[in-house]
């Protein structure tokens, strides 16, 4: 079964994204297995939402990462 990031939701069945933690991936979580504060982690992934849809503004891409991570258990209200 393939286990996703609980942060930003990347499959962590590889040696190249599984971190130091259980439930995150290295992209989110420091080298001790951390997670990172949450507005790192909202810009890495309006950075990746932008790098497939180059038409959307800074602005829009933080509001649509944030929406995002509301589905992800580590940021759900």
């Amino acid at each position: 079964m393939d286990k996703s990031c609980y942060s930003c939701g990347i499959k962590i069945n590889t040696p190249e994204l599984k971190g130091p933690s259980k439930s995150y991936c290295k992209h989110c979580t420091d080298k001790d297995g951390i997670l990172k504060p949450k507005e790192e982690i909202k810009k890495a992934i309006a950075l990746w939402l932008k790098s497939w849809q180059e038409n959307l503004s800074d602005n829009d891409s933080l509001i649509r990462a944030e929406h995002y991570m509301l589905a992800m258990p580590a940021w759900a209200k």
